[in-house]
């Protein structure tokens, strides 16, 4: 199991619906997580890389804006508050994760 999809299980222990890069097309259920890739750091030494260090951009999708699924991720190491906003009537709440 690689990475990402070792995040994909940790996030499914915090909502039902858990989503990587959805396609358009799809009809989400909610409350959700919704996350993709953001940016990928090297560490180098000796003009070698020795270390990855991939971040993600998480957005949590709830009706209610105190959602205890947010509070829940934000309790994990390297998670970042961003923003948070109301888009048709849903709690839009993005955070960064380091993983």
């Amino acid at each position: 199991m690689n990475r990402r999809e070792e995040l994909q299980c940790l996030l499914e222990h915090f909502a039902d619906n858990v989503y990587f890069q959805p396609p358009t097309n799809i009809n989400i259920k909610y409350p959700a997580i919704i996350y993709s890739r953001r940016d990928v750091e090297k560490d180098r030494a000796d003009n070698k890389t020795y270390r990855l260090k991939t971040s993600y951009n998480i957005t949590v999708i709830d009706r209610n804006p105190d959602s205890c699924i947010a509070q829940h991720l934000l309790e994990l190491d390297y998670c970042e508050f961003d923003r948070q906003f109301v888009s048709d009537g849903l709690n839009h709440i993005t955070l960064t994760l380091y993983y």
